[in-house]
C-alpha cells in the first residue's frame, strides 16, 4: 500500500471532540463518527500551500471548486451535476437545519427512516418541528424500507419534508436504484421534498458504489436537495466544507436563500482548497482507506462471532460504523454503554438516540488502526463478560 494507515498521531490535547472529551485518562473513544487517520498527504499539501501565502481574507468560490465536485460525481458515481445546481455551505448539518427552517413551518412534521443519525432529530426539534418516524424493517441481520409506513407518513398533510440518509447511518445500507425511485415517486405524489444526506457516499465496501438519489429519475431530481461533502470520507470535518446540489431552480432559490440568510454559505480560507484537493487528487488514498476499513470490519465481525456470539452484527455495505444488536443481553444499551465505559474505559454510542429499535443496539466506530480496534474489541468483550457474570 502507498499510504500508511497503521501509524496515527496522538490527538489528545488537540481540541478533539473524540479524544479530549474524556472522563478518564485511559478512555478509548469509539463512538463519534470521526476517523483517527490523518488526511491524505495531497490534501495536507494543498492546505500547507494555502497557509504559506499568509493572507486569509474573505473568499469566493472559484471555478475549480465546482469542477472538483462535478468531476468526482461524474467519474466515481456516473452522475453529472450542473454547475448552477451547486451551492457551498459550511456543513451538511447546517444545510439540513437551514432547509428545515426554510422549507417547513413551525409544528410541521419531518419524516425520518429510523434508526437514523441522531443529529437529524436535533435539526428538527431545535427548530420547532416534529420528527415523524417511518421505521425501517429489520429482517434477520439486515434492514429494508417499510414502504407502507413511509407512504403513511408522507400522506400526513403536516409532513412536507423528508430527510433521507443515503447510504444509511447507522445501519450501513446502500439504497438501491429501485428503492430510491419509489421514494421519489411517493414524495412527488404527496408533495414531499427530500433532503438526501449523502455524506457517507464514498465510504462503501470495496467494489460497491452508492446510487445518488438525484441520479435515479427526473422525479427524484425535481423533489430533491442533496447534501454532499468531502468531510466524512477524507476526515475533514474540522474544516467546515460541504455543498448542496439542487437541480430544480425554484427549490434551489429557496435553499440558496436559506443558506445565505443563516450565513452558512461562505468558505473559510481552507475549505475550498481542501475540497478541491480531495476530489481531484484523493482517489487513490480513499481506495486504500476503504480497503483498510473493510479489513477492520472483517476483524471485528470475526472477533464478535468468536468471543461474543450473543452480539449480532447488522449486515452493512457502507460507512465505517457497526450497528450491533445486543438484545440477547439487554433491553437498554444506555445502561450497557455506561457500564462498559465505567469498567473498561471504552466509549461507544448507545442506540436509543437513533430512534426506532435503537435501544437494543450499540454503534461502534471502526475507523482507526487495527491495533486500536483490537484494544477496543477486547475492552468490549471484557465489559460484556463482566456484565454477564
Amino acid at each position: 500500500m502507498k499510504y500508511d494507515f497503521d501509524a496515527v498521531p496522538s490527538r489528545i490535547g488537540t481540541g478533539s471532540l473524540k479524544w479530549d472529551e474524556r472522563e478518564r485518562e485511559d478512555e478509548l473513544p469509539m463512538w463519534v463518527a470521526d476517523m483517527d487517520f490523518p488526511a491524505a498527504p495531497e490534501i495536507r499539501r494543498a492546505i500547507e500551500e494555502r497557509a504559506a501565502h499568509g493572507v486569509f481574507g474573505y473568499n469566493i468560490i472559484p471555478d475549480g471548486w465546482y469542477d472538483a465536485y462535478i468531476g468526482w460525481w461524474r467519474d466515481r458515481h456516473g452522475f453529472t451535476m450542473e454547475r448552477d445546481w451547486l451551492i457551498f455551505c459550511t456543513g451538511v448539518v447546517p444545510a439540513i437545519s437551514s432547509c428545515v427552517r426554510k422549507l417547513t413551518t413551525p409544528a410541521e412534521k419531518v419524516i425520518l427512516q429510523t434508526p437514523v443519525y441522531n443529529i437529524f432529530f436535533n435539526s428538527i426539534l431545535n427548530n420547532g418541528r416534529v420528527p415523524l418516524e417511518a421505521p425501517l424493517i429489520r429482517s434477520g441481520n439486515r434492514y429494508s424500507i417499510d414502504f407502507q409506513a413511509l407512504e403513511a407518513a408522507m400522506s400526513d398533510p403536516q409532513a412536507t419534508l423528508m430527510i433521507l440518509c443515503n447510504p444509511h447511518n447507522p445501519v450501513g445500507r446502500i439504497w438501491t436504484h429501485r428503492e430510491l425511485a419509489k421514494i421519489g415517486q411517493l414524495a412527488k405524489k404527496h408533495g414531499v421534498t427530500v433532503i438526501s444526506d449523502e455524506i457517507h457516499c464514498d465510504l462503501t465496501d470495496p467494489g460497491k458504489l452508492y446510487v445518488p438519489f438525484a441520479s435515479v429519475s427526473d422525479t427524484c431530481r425535481e423533489v430533491s436537495v442533496t447534501c454532499l461533502a468531502p468531510t466524512k470520507c477524507f476526515n475533514l470535518a474540522g474544516l467546515q466544507t460541504a455543498a448542496v446540489s439542487v437541480p430544480d431552480p425554484i427549490l434551489r432559490h429557496k435553499v440558496w436563500r436559506a443558506l445565505n440568510t443563516d450565513e452558512v454559505a461562505e468558505p473559510n480560507s481552507f475549505a475550498v482548497c481542501a475540497a478541491e484537493a480531495a476530489f481531484t487528487k484523493g482517489g487513490p488514498w480513499l481506495d486504500e482507506l476503504r480497503e483498510t476499513i473493510y479489513r477492520n470490519k472483517l476483524t471485528a465481525i470475526g472477533f464478535l462471532k468468536k468471543r461474543l456470539p450473543k452480539i449480532a452484527v447488522t449486515s452493512s455495505d457502507a460507512t465505517y460504523l457497526l450497528w450491533l444488536d445486543c438484545s440477547k443481553i439487554t433491553d437498554d444499551t444506555d445502561v450497557l454503554c455506561a457500564f462498559i465505559r465505567e469498567k473498561t474505559g471504552l466509549r461507544l454510542s448507545p442506540g436509543a438516540q437513533f430512534g426506532a429499535d435503537g435501544k437494543y443496539f450499540i454503534r461502534l466506530n471502526l475507523a482507526t488502526t487495527n491495533a486500536i480496534l483490537r484494544d477496543g474489541l477486547e475492552r468490549f468483550a471484557k465489559g460484556i463478560e463482566e456484565l454477564i457474570k
